[in-house]
């Protein structure tokens, strides 16, 4: 398999972007160890890397995020981290995963030793690949699910959120995060940039917003563009497009990336 990755970066003279597609191939593999442990029955991709996978979007992810479908049910999360690693060991990677599953949303690092340096993108032995694994295993009610079959390196079988729900994470994570997250904001500006991505789930997204202690006013239909606008009108987009960068699989999208063109997309998305 380490051949196959060879073969797929060799012709990209970029190296971060080698980096980026060497991740999103372990993300790849990742899918594959849990899809074959059956953590789909009881697991849901969201987020970011859920977009990546699912609907093409051009932002690589470092972090992979899974939602119980309920709260309540089996996650086998340290099962399924070792079974991970074996799989991993046995065909000649070094894998180290500092894993905590002692809170509510468990988390995993998983840090692949001396890739880089083998597939010659550093200079440096040392040098880790890290992905970082969280699953909330008491998810906010409400959600919406669907299951998709895509090919990505590999055939992959997936339930995640359907598509009003991830907006509705995504638009969570703006709205209660106390720092400015600048892939967040290429999210929404990507998740605007459709004109038939559906509204969010609002009953899904007030019950995540109560979860996390939000204290202004309820979001509904009508007003959860100007909530939105609200909160992206403090940030320093220095900052955002600072954050974004080096994940952004075409650099001159950033040049659409303003305040300016954010703004008015939320103001003028009248029919969500």
């Amino acid at each position: 398999m380490k051949d196959y990755i060879k073969q797929i970066i060799e012709r990209i003279e970029d190296n971060n972007f080698a980096r980026c597609i060497v991740r999103e191939y372990l993300q790849a593999r990742l899918l594959e160890s849990l899809q074959e442990s059956g953590a789909f029955e009881n697991w849901a991709f969201v987020g970011g890397t859920a977009l990546r996978f699912l609907y093409s979007m051009p932002r690589f992810s470092e972090d992979m995020d899974f939602s119980l479908s309920a709260a309540g049910r089996e996650d086998n999360f340290t099962a399924l981290m070792k079974r991970t690693k074996s799989i991993f060991a046995a065909e000649g990677y070094s894998l180290i995963i500092r894993a905590k599953a002692e809170k509510t949303v468990k988390n995993a690092f998983l840090n692949f030793e001396g890739l880089l340096y083998e597939l010659e993108l550093s200079p440096h032995s040392s040098e880790t690949i890290s992905i970082k694994v969280e699953i909330d295993t008491n998810p906010p009610a409400g959600a919406d699910f669907e299951t998709s079959i895509i090919r990505k390196h590999c055939l992959l079988n997936l339930q995640h959120y359907d598509r009003a729900s991830l907006l509705a994470g995504k638009l969570h994570a703006m709205l209660s995060r106390k720092y400015v997250k600048g892939r967040d904001i290429y999210d929404l500006f990507w998740y605007l940039s459709d004109r038939n991505w559906p509204a969010p789930n609002i009953t899904l997204l007030n019950n995540a917003l109560k979860q996390t202690g939000w204290q202004g006013r309820t979001v509904t239909s009508d007003n959860w563009r100007s909530e939105t606008a609200l909160r992206i009108s403090d940030y320093d987009w220095d900052k955002v497009i600072t954050d974004v960068r080096p994940f952004v699989e075409r650099q001159q999208d950033l040049k659409l990336l303003t305040k300016e063109n954010l703004l008015k997309m939320l103001e003028n998305d009248v029919d969500r």
